[in-house]
């Protein structure tokens, strides 16, 4: 698959090797998948190929097609306001204008600290328009969990949500910002005004989507956009540049930056699309109320949603009664999210009699999903809701469940199209274990990403030298090729010889009726090996009794797997996710034992 060249003048957003990559992932999966057979094909949705076509343009491609192609059509709604596809790429093209007249070159990174709303949208493709790389971040992060990644990618222009500049304003004066682009939600939305209309007005006031003045020293959103559109002659990117830098999470040491090109994005949204099967342009209305600083919303918003001319309902931050009261206007028929989301969604819907049988298309990820939850979401939802698996490096999805009978509740899924996947030694990378038996999950795919940014260290660590990914997590295959995650190769805790798989212990406490959640980790002893640790959260009123929980444990696990110390907390930290972060609650308990 040749593949044109850059016409980009600047090669510093080009990633070593990416054509190359790029032209090999064709062959690759037309050679591999001809020499093997491939068990988990046979239990794809009828209609969902084993390959997909791989892109040859860029993402920026992608939206004018769309654009062109779906005109009037509504590409996004905002608290009752809608855009179309039209208004968005004129939007688009003024605001790469202004941030060409910043300075902003091919190749520049450029931050994103913005909750989902329109101008999220119109910033990401804006920065990719010029050739420039996106830079993602939570926009509720503090200044110090900020200014990691702010002296890792060295971006000088930041586009921020108003309630943010304040700490990117504490950055110490290394970290030379020369322009902030203040994105105020009142100013731009005024219809937020009547958000009567769906939260309680004293709700309003409390909600992160507070009422805010402009934020002084910056340049105003709307001036941004004021200085006409872009030369339509002006350079493009092509399909291997760098399109997004994405910060891991940093469960395992501080975050690093995953290089992601327009290559790896627009493929794996081509296997989202090819996934879910029977999908129709410009008839899907997608909720987006996963952050789309977040991989997965990324990639499920602003590109799949954008590649199907879908309707993007945004949510800056999830409410039941702003989803229920938009599902009676807007109703979605993709609604991806995670296990407690679709809980609270669910109970909130049948209270208020509410429907909810438009959503057709429903992936969890993140954490596990419960069957009690499968149970309930499906008992008021028209589709089935079904788990899959990714990571920033993989763009971010890699393997899901069918939206099909063949689906197995409590599993990953199957890979998806074009995507390999092989099984194997935690230790020794390049030997397979046998069916049925844990090991390491190794990926490769057209979605698998580039490098970490100013890492290479940490890039030989994760990619193979013949292209496999290096999950970290530890899993088992069945013989019909569904994946189950036992748990993090880096977080399994070694004691007296044995492998102790912190999410199991964990799942096994989360049953005991006074136990909300728990977090199971190991404690070096001096005479070698760890010992089992568990951090639980328990229901309120309820003293902690170590010796009764230890009990229980027993009864499901084998005694080496049972917590020899067993600790309460009064909440646990999480991720934006509602992802139990071990590594932060070892921090705080290991000192007190």
């Amino acid at each position: 698959m040749p593949l044109p060249d850059s016409v980009n003048p600047d090669p510093a957003n080009r990633v070593p090797n990416a054509e190359a990559k790029a032209e090999a992932s064709a062959e690759v999966f037309t050679e591999e998948s001809a020499a093997t057979s491939h068990p988990w094909v046979k239990n794809y949705q009828p209609g969902v190929p084993e390959q997909i076509e791989l892109p040859t343009k860029s993402l920026v491609d992608m939206l004018e097609t769309s654009v062109e192609e779906a005109g009037a059509s509504p590409a996004l709604e905002f608290f009752g306001r809608r855009t179309s596809y039209r208004q968005l790429g004129e939007q688009v093209n003024r605001a790469a204008e202004g941030l060409r007249k910043l300075g902003v070159r091919a190749g520049d990174r450029v931050a994103l600290v913005l909750p989902n709303c329109p101008q999220h949208v119109v910033a990401f493709y804006a920065v990719l328009r010029l050739g420039a790389v996106v830079v993602e971040h939570n926009p509720l992060y503090t200044s110090r969990e900020l200014r990691h990644q702010f002296e890792d990618h060295q971006a000088r222009v930041v586009i921020a949500w108003d309630k943010a500049v304040a700490a990117i304003e504490e950055f110490p004066a290394d970290i030379k910002i020369e322009k902030i682009v203040s994105v105020n939600l009142l100013t731009a939305f005024p219809a937020l005004k009547r958000l009567a209309l769906y939260l309680p007005v004293q709700k309003l006031r409390q909600s992160r989507v507070a009422l805010s003045a402009p934020a002084p020293g910056t340049m105003p959103w709307k001036e941004l956009l004021s200085s006409g559109s872009i030369d339509p002659a002006h350079p493009r990117p092509d399909v291997a540049d760098l399109a997004v830098i994405g910060y891991t999470s940093g469960t395992t040491g501080l975050p690093k930056g995953a290089m992601l090109t327009h290559f790896n994005l627009f493929s794996n949204a081509l296997q989202g699309e090819a996934w879910m099967h029977g999908a129709q342009k410009r008839k899907e209305i997608l909720y987006a109320i996963l952050p789309m600083f977040h991989a997965f919303g990324m990639t499920l918003y602003l590109t799949f949603g954008i590649r199907k001319q879908g309707l993007l309902v945004l949510f800056p931050k999830f409410e039941t009664d702003l989803v229920l009261d938009a599902m009676k206007k807007s109703p979605a028929t993709v609604y991806c999210a995670v296990p407690p989301i679709y809980e609270r969604t669910a109970l909130a819907a049948k209270e208020k009699g509410v429907s909810l049988r438009s959503c057709k298309y429903c992936i969890s990820g993140a954490m596990n999903l419960p069957d009690h939850v499968v149970e309930l979401w499906e008992s008021v939802a028209g589709g089935l809701l079904v788990e899959g698996y990714g990571m920033t490096e993989s763009s971010p999805v890699a393997l899901g469940n069918p939206f099909y009978p063949t689906r197995k509740n409590g599993t990953i899924g199957v890979p998806f199209p074009s995507t390999l996947m092989k099984v194997v030694d935690a230790n020794h990378p390049g030997e397979e274990v046998a069916q049925g038996q844990p090991g390491e999950l190794l990926l490769k795919g057209p979605q698998v990403f580039q490098g970490y940014w100013n890492n290479p260290e940490e890039t030989a660590r994760t990619l193979t030298a013949d292209g496999w990914l290096r999950t970290g997590d530890v899993v088992t295959v069945d013989q019909e090729g569904f994946t189950t995650i036992v748990d993090r190769a880096k977080e399994l805790v070694i004691t007296g010889g044995f492998n102790v798989a912190p999410s199991e212990v964990e799942s096994v406490l989360r049953q005991h009726r006074d136990v909300v959640d728990a977090a199971v980790f190991g404690k070096a002893l001096e005479r070698g090996g760890e010992m089992v640790v568990a951090a639980v959260e328990l229901e309120p009123g309820v003293s902690l009794n170590e010796e009764a929980l230890r009990e229980h444990c027993r009864g499901q696990l084998a005694g080496y797997k049972v917590p020899r110390r067993i600790v309460q907390v009064p909440d646990m930290p999480r991720s934006m996710l509602g992802k139990i972060l071990r590594k932060q609650v070892k921090e705080r308990v290991l000192p007190e034992l």
